[in-house]
């Protein structure tokens, strides 16, 4: 057979098999330096793992996965995903982990008709009057996992609380839902600097303030020092606390070891939830890796496999209006359970009361307890317009 006639049979092949289906970027601009660059990281890996789980496909779509490090300065994101727009001609984004950088880098993507499908962040800002039909968010709206913090203090009885918060966005948006499902006193509410790692004050605050429990959101590297000199001030065995997913995680209770052990927590993913999709993620994430996934992780695989259940409705077409109606049927089996978009294109989903206990081996793990709210929904859904 000639170079012709073979060439000739190749393209009898193609158009039987149809044209090769166009390869879509995303660009992924996270946080991977600095002491909170391990929660970029495990994101980043988390929607790794779901790509090559199909061999370089996300819903049957070729996609290339394209990773900056935004190193948590909104500048440096900012400048990213003009790039990203304009040299690489990528619409479709995900990564970010913190609210600051998501504020700079988020209306930009928009304003230039691109989506934004977030694996983390979920400012206030962009669930009510801000939404947008490009912006979706699959991890949480911030308020709400702290409001379910907020719910189990009451839960737990704490009549009297104190809260302390960085002095951000996310972290202002974490007293604020807090105290919406608390419902008790609260005494005195601090807040920290973002790049703080000396909490001394703050404890001799607490100290004075006597409080019936403690409230605090500090993700990363924050969380491990905050809770470390928590135990060195002595204050673990006199004062309860009661934390949302960011402050108490895997990484953060491997870390801290035993000052974690008593600390009340509440997440929307945990690895020993039973469901089957579950299971698989919690065994293929640590063979990969060869280490424990932590929320953040879970929250990027799902990110990867709602963004795939849309390219596989679209056929990898990123047009607005049948990207967003296969986006909001949530046609994925994802590894927290039960969840659908609310009308804010916002998660509802159920949260769940977690414990740190120490095993026979002397590591430090987190076991689920039970439900703490059902189907929650953020607060600024009803101001959304879309």
């Amino acid at each position: 057979m000639t170079f012709r006639t073979l060439m000739l049979a190749g393209a009898a092949a193609m158009a039987l098999c149809g044209p090769a289906m166009a390869q879509v970027k995303i660009g992924f601009i996270t946080t991977l330096s600095t002491p909170a660059g391990y929660l970029g990281e495990d994101a980043r890996d988390g929607f790794k793992l779901a790509v090559d789980q199909e061999g370089g496909k996300l819903g049957g779509v070729p996609v290339e996965v394209i990773v900056e490090d935004d190193k948590l300065k909104p500048a440096d994101g900012k400048q990213i995903a003009e790039k990203f727009l304009q040299s690489d001609k990528i619409k479709l984004f995900s990564g970010i982990i913190f609210s600051n950088v998501a504020g700079a880098v988020v209306p930009g993507i928009l304003e230039a008709g691109g989506i934004y499908v977030s694996p983390n962040a979920g400012p206030s800002n962009f669930a009510g009057k801000g939404c947008n039909a490009n912006y979706y968010v699959t991890s949480w709206q911030n308020d709400n996992l702290h409001e379910s913090a907020g719910a189990l203090a009451k839960k737990l009885g704490y009549k009297k609380m104190v809260l302390l918060a960085p002095n951000y966005q996310a972290g202002k948006d974490a007293i604020a839902g807090f105290k919406r499902l608390y419902g008790g006193e609260v005494i005195e509410e601090i807040y920290t600097a973002l790049d703080q790692t000396d909490f001394s004050a703050e404890m001799a605050k607490i100290r004075a303030a006597k409080p019936d429990a403690v409230f605090q959101f500090h993700p990363g590297g924050q969380g491990i020092a905050f809770l470390k000199q928590w135990q060195q001030a002595g204050l673990k065995d006199q004062i309860p606390m009661v934390v949302a997913a960011p402050s108490l995680e895997q990484k953060i209770a491997a870390a801290v070891g035993d000052a974690a052990v008593g600390v009340a927590a509440t997440t929307h993913w945990n690895t020993d939830l039973p469901n089957a999709q579950n299971k698989a993620f919690v065994e293929a994430f640590r063979k990969k890796y060869n280490r424990d996934p932590t929320v953040y992780a879970s929250q990027g695989y799902d990110a990867a496999l709602l963004i795939g259940a849309a390219l596989k409705a679209t056929g990898g077409k990123l047009d607005e209006k049948p990207f967003r109606e296969a986006m909001l049927k949530a046609d994925a089996k994802l590894v927290r359970g039960d969840f659908k978009f609310g009308t804010n294109q916002h998660p509802i989903q159920d949260w769940y009361e977690v414990k740190a206990v120490k095993g026979a081996d002397g590591k430090v793990t987190l076991q689920t307890v039970g439900k703490v709210v059902e189907k929650l929904q953020d607060s600024y859904a009803k101001d959304c317009k879309l």
